[in-house]
């Protein structure tokens, strides 16, 4: 068994968003089924788009921890809904400081913003953190190795916690012949980090296909580096709350749970 500390609160519910893209009422069910499951997997915390928070509040069951995803013009209030996370693009000619700055967020909530990750942003502040897009709808969305790898070695070596978005849908890079491109695997992201964490390149970890290779990779991480690679690795949002789970299982990474 790899160490169980890797895969530990991974996984944020992004059931709103596509490719699943669920009504509110089917992802708050989804969502609800999963907390009373309790897969240790899963953050349980429940991704909302700014813009779908009144459809939320209108509904009788909460999620218990909620990120919100900026997709409005102005960030909405939110003091009366369980959000510890808001993510948002950075403008442009905007830096993460000033970003943080304007909006000031209120004690517990960590702002994590956007940055696209061949363009590095250089001045994140204490308590900041940025989040990169690794896919999406169209071939293009899909960063290069390269630039994941930049992404991922400035937040290393910078100390920068950073969540990421759209594109991981299994554990294992593979290709997606819908779109023709290589979709990044969000066990290959984990392993990078360690390897940053650990001095070394992450590009390969990134770039390679190799599943025994990479089970090999995960089973031989030690304790102290996987600590430190979740503590920058701060969790990715999957619209799939189960087909991580069942991935990490079907690789023996993980335990059946009863």
């Amino acid at each position: 068994m790899g160490t169980m500390i890797l895969y530990t609160a991974l996984v944020d519910d992004a059931g709103l968003f596509p490719p699943t893209s669920l009504h509110m009422d089917e992802a708050l069910a989804r969502y609800r089924r999963d907390v009373e499951r309790g897969n240790p997997v899963l953050t349980h915390r429940f991704l909302c788009p700014a813009s779908r928070l009144d459809r939320l509040r209108g509904k009788d069951y909460r999620p218990r921890r909620m990120g919100l995803i900026v997709d409005t013009p102005e960030v909405p209030a939110f003091d009366d809904l369980p959000v510890d996370i808001v993510e948002m693009p950075l403008p442009d000619g905007t830096s993460v400081a000033t970003l943080a700055d304007q909006l000031r967020l209120p004690d517990g909530v960590r702002l994590f913003a956007e940055v696209v990750p061949g363009k590095m942003a250089v001045d994140v502040p204490d308590g900041v953190g940025l989040k990169v897009r690794c896919g999406g709808l169209a071939a293009d969305a899909f960063p290069p190795v390269e630039h994941l790898a930049m992404f991922i070695k400035f937040c290393v070596d910078n100390d920068v916690p950073f969540k990421a978005t759209a594109g991981l849908h299994h554990a294992i890079r593979h290709f997606d012949p819908s779109l023709g491109v290589d979709r990044h695997g969000f066990l290959n992201l984990a392993l990078a980090v360690c390897e940053a964490v650990e001095g070394r390149d992450p590009a390969p970890a990134l770039r390679t296909t190799d599943v025994g290779h990479l089970v090999r990779l995960a089973q031989s991480v030690p304790e102290e580096t996987a600590k430190r690679a979740r503590r920058l690795l701060v969790s990715y949002g999957s619209c799939s709350t189960s087909t991580p789970v069942e991935d990490l299982r079907t690789l023996g990474l993980i335990e059946e749970v009863p």
